[in-house]
């Protein structure tokens, strides 16, 4: 499985990205590990998961999800809530 995530950065930014392993994916981008962005910025939590079969299909939905400006990303996050504990 693959999954699409948005996190919350300290600045309050979201960061859009794509794994297998969501718990792994975020300890990664918390230890500074991958992403510059999440290196510079910080990360705070996971505010958002969708899960796909293929990373086809994943790397489409985060295509589509980085090309939308904050505020229809908030809207998909509160509308869905599909956080982790």
């Amino acid at each position: 499985m693959y999954y699409v995530y948005i996190l919350e950065c300290q600045d309050k930014t979201l960061y859009t990205g794509i794994t297998t392993d969501i718990q792994r994916r975020f300890k990664e981008h918390s230890l500074g590990i991958g992403s510059a962005y999440t290196r510079a910025k910080k990360v705070n939590k996971v505010l958002y998961t969708e899960q796909f079969k293929t990373r086809s299909e994943a790397q489409k939905r985060e295509a589509e999800i980085k090309s939308w400006r904050r505020d229809k990303k908030i809207k998909l996050i509160k509308k869905t809530r599909k956080v982790l504990p």
